[in-house]
Formats: C-alpha cells, structure tokens, sequence
C-alpha cells in the first residue's frame, strides 16, 4: 500500500513538473508575441507562477514519494512547498511593484492605452 502511494506521488509531482515546463515554454511565446511592457508582465507571471511554483510543488511530492531519500525527503518536501508559497505570493507582488515603477517613472509609453487608473488618482491626464 506504501509503495502504491509514493508511487502516485511520484507520478503526480512528475505530471507538474511537466505542467510547469509547458507554462515556462507559453510564457517565454507570450513575452515575444505580446505587443508592450504591460502586457509582457502578464506572460512574466504566467512564467514565475506555473512555472515556478507549480514544478516547486511537484518536486516536493517527488521528495515526498522518494522513500529512499530517508528522512531527508521531509525537509526537501519542506522547503519545496515554503519557497512555492513565498514565490507565490511574493511573483504577484513583484510584478505589481515593477509595473507601478514604470509607470511612475513614465520610462514606459502606455499604448495603445484604454484606461489610466493610475494617473486618474493622481490627477494627471489620462489616455
């Protein structure tokens, strides 16, 4: 029965491994294809999200299912899932941060451009 359950383990750590390969591959198109800064941000995400936490996670379940690993396999496990969650919550508000930095710094021409929340708050004009 063990032996059954590192083996799922295993093949579902592999399966999201292979799941952040895929989003590293989209994510690396999408900053060619996409047509500016802002939008190339997105594709950043896809990138530090999918394929950082997800493979993060599924090296973890690989520690997990790796019983030859011994009690080490724990502290891998551990660490694994501790660092996807920062890179988690900490991509999104990377990405944030340098998209604001941008625009603040107006190093970054916003075109096409629809809406201008930020420089509706700060009074200046928008679009």
């Amino acid at each position: 029965m063990q032996e059954t359950l590192n083996l799922i383990l295993v093949i579902i750590g592999q399966i999201m491994v292979a799941i952040g390969l895929l989003c590293d591959i989209i994510a690396a198109i999408l900053m060619i294809r996409f047509p500016n800064f802002y939008v190339r941000l997105h594709a950043l995400t896809i990138g530090s999200i999918g394929g950082a936490v997800v493979p993060m996670i599924g090296a973890g379940l690989i520690a997990l299912g790796s019983p030859f690993l011994g009690d080490h396999r724990w502290y891998l496990a551990g660490g694994a899932f501790v660092a996807a969650f920062f890179t988690f919550i900490l991509g999104g508000a990377g990405t944030h941060a340098i998209s604001r930095a941008a625009h603040r710094s107006k190093t970054v021409v916003l075109d096409p451009c629809y809406v201008d929340h930020l420089a509706e708050d700060k009074g200046e004009k928008t679009c």
